[in-house]
């Protein structure tokens, strides 16, 4: 944003009309208007600190336009710390059952979005898990990808790729290890590493692709959801005929399967028929064919089974942004509202929900106080 792009945002942030930030600030108002049409950009830092105080907000916001954020990292430095800590024995040492009871109790957590529980039992179930020796590969590692997972939905991607690595070492199967690298390719692609993401998916892909009419269903999910990263990387690094084709082979696999499903090797993860279609209405979004979205996402079933929470919110997130392309902002807005009341953990770390208010925020002459607090919430910039 240049400056009078900031100064609009801020104060419609701010719920203030041009008139009454002149009233707090001092600043005339034609000098305001004047701002933010853009005819003025050579404003003394004197002027700026006026218009900042009227705001709220620090001078630096009008300058550089980004707010101070809180540093996450140290939210999750007992997490990180436990990857990689080494555990004293202790008097009274875990069972395997144990840990396993308590993984599989703290799974459901991860496909709710409730981040911050996790953040508070996973040290102690890495402990755990760590204190199992050899016994307890499996089970290690089934801790070991599901803290990969968290720390990667909460963008904490040096800590995750410690976990992934654990996770992988202590894999004990081909289908443990393709669901390791099936959430290794998300890491890259969120980092923004899409010839790394298709170069692991393809060959992973390629190694484990399984026979169709002998396949287990493990085997179909494995191998349908590096699909579906080999897709989404190839659509976004604008190879259409790669996405399209890798599209096609996790349908047939979906086919095969014929349900949602989450395989013991992958429970956090859901593949299917509903898996893929919300992947190519994800693809036409990036080729920005907002109409296609919303056309296809009338015939993705409210009902019955359906994807893990955060696909089903992710998919929402797309129709939200088809909205907002076509103009639609009161459909956007209504989506985003929609998705924090079922996942208010998840919508705060992602990209996509702040891009798309931000759009809303910038084609409205004011704002609403939900839609100035939605912004607050999933810390939205100025």
């Amino acid at each position: 944003m240049n400056l009078s792009e900031r100064l609009q945002s801020v104060r419609k942030r701010a719920g203030l009309t041009q008139r009454e930030l002149a009233g707090l600030s001092g600043v005339s108002l034609s000098l305001i208007r004047k701002l933010e049409q853009g005819e003025r950009e050579d404003t003394r830092l004197e002027t700026l600190r006026k218009l900042a105080m009227g705001l709220q907000v620090s001078t630096s916001v009008l300058i550089a336009g980004r707010r101070d954020e809180g540093d996450t990292v140290q939210e999750w430095e007992a997490v990180r710390d436990s990857l990689l800590s080494k555990h004293e024995q202790s008097e009274d040492p875990p069972t395997l059952e144990g840990v396993g009871r308590a993984v599989a109790a703290a799974e459901p957590l991860f496909t709710d979005n409730r981040y911050a529980d996790l953040g508070i039992l996973l040290p102690s179930l890495v402990r755990d898990a760590d204190a199992l020796g050899m016994p307890g590969r499996r089970v290690r590692s089934r801790v070991m990808h599901l803290a990969g997972m968290v720390l990667i939905s909460t963008r904490q991607f040096d800590a995750a790729e410690i976990a992934l690595r654990r996770a992988f070492d202590d894999a004990t199967g081909r289908v443990e290890e393709a669901a390791i690298v099936n959430t290794r390719c998300w890491l890259l692609m969120r980092q923004g590493d899409l010839p790394g993401t298709l170069a692991l998916a393809s060959r992973w892909a390629d190694d484990i692709e399984p026979r169709l009419s002998r396949a287990t269903q493990e085997e179909l999910a494995a191998w349908g959801g590096l699909l579906l990263r080999v897709s989404t990387a190839a659509s976004r690094n604008n190879e259409p005929g790669k996405a399209e084709d890798a599209l096609r082979f996790a349908q047939a696999a979906a086919v095969s399967l014929r349900i949602e499903w989450a395989p013991p090797s992958d429970p956090l993860r859901t593949f299917g028929p509903i898996a893929v279609a919300t992947r190519r209405i994800e693809n036409y979004m990036v080729e920005d064919r907002p109409d296609r979205v919303l056309a296809l996402s009338e015939k993705i079933p409210r009902t019955g089974p359906r994807a893990r929470a955060s696909s089903r919110n992710r998919h929402r997130l797309d129709v939200a942004k088809a909205n907002a392309r076509l103009k639609r902002y009161g459909d956007a807005f209504e989506i985003l509202q929609e998705v924090r009341a079922v996942s208010p953990e998840w919508i705060a770390h992602q990209r996509m929900a702040r891009d798309v208010l931000g759009r809303i925020v910038r084609k409205r002459r004011s704002l609403t106080s939900e839609m100035r607090e939605m912004a607050d919430y999933i810390g939205l910039d100025y």
